[in-house]
């Protein structure tokens, strides 16, 4: 059973699980991957704890794992990029393994630019301060251009605008960031705050939903588990 840790924040949980029933091609009911699902949006901020030294999510983030270990989970995701700082600190005996979101999107940029590209990343202030994508991610390979101050507020206030339920505005900001960043040579954009994906809608393959590759990871751990789930046709067969 999947076990998904979310209300990090409630849309991007939302979002999340629309995109994983997307991927998954079932013709019943019965197809489908079982799920367990814990949101709970009080789990301490995670940028305000990387940025400024705020309560840390991590006792949170264990014990919710530790819930849907509990639960059946065999394993777990965690639909927020910024909570993957403490992804090393999230593995015990008593918590089910991670499926990592960058991971995800390695796999996902493997695909759509397998020679490799400079990129450009779109996140909170924590996720890149943490250097969540530039820890794990092969940076010979994909080159993550640095953000700059005007183009890392805008997409500040755009994942605020979200959380604050003004998605339609949100959207605009996020799409002239993905231009502006292709116009610094970026020719992948990862959409890495699960909110921002959860306001622009792109059918771009360089224009990476970190949201969605991590659904389609989850799809493929299922089909490799439980033999004979098919992978979507909308996502051409990727995972």
């Amino acid at each position: 059973m999947l076990g998904v840790l979310g209300g990090m924040g409630p849309l991007a949980t939302v979002d999340f699980l629309a995109k994983l029933v997307a991927a998954t091609a079932a013709e019943t009911d019965q197809q489908h991957m079982p799920l367990l699902v814990r949101s709970v949006p009080q789990i301490p901020d995670r940028s305000a704890c990387i940025m400024h030294g705020g309560e840390s999510p991590l006792p949170a983030l264990r014990f919710g794992l530790r819930e849907l270990g509990r639960g059946g989970a065999t394993v777990a995701v965690i639909p927020c990029n910024t909570a993957h700082y403490w992804a090393d600190d999230l593995v015990g005996d008593d918590l089910p393994p991670l499926l990592h979101i960058v991971d995800a999107v390695a796999a996902h940029l493997a695909e759509v630019l397998p020679d490799g590209a400079p990129i450009a990343v779109l996140s909170t202030t924590g996720t890149r301060a943490a250097r969540v994508y530039e820890n794990r991610l092969d940076q010979t390979r994909w080159p993550i251009l640095e953000a700059t101050s005007a183009g890392a507020a805008a997409v500040a206030s755009g994942i605020a605008m979200v959380k604050a339920g003004q998605v339609e505005a949100a959207s605009q900001i996020f799409a002239q960031q993905v231009l502006a960043e292709r116009a610094r040579g970026a020719q992948g954009v990862i959409l890495a705050c699960t909110e921002i994906p959860a306001a622009l809608h792109s059918d771009d393959p360089l224009v990476v939903d970190a949201t969605d590759a991590l659904a389609r990871r989850c799809v493929r751990w299922f089909r490799e588990t439980y033999r004979g789930v098919p992978s979507s046709p909308a996502s051409g067969g990727r995972l």
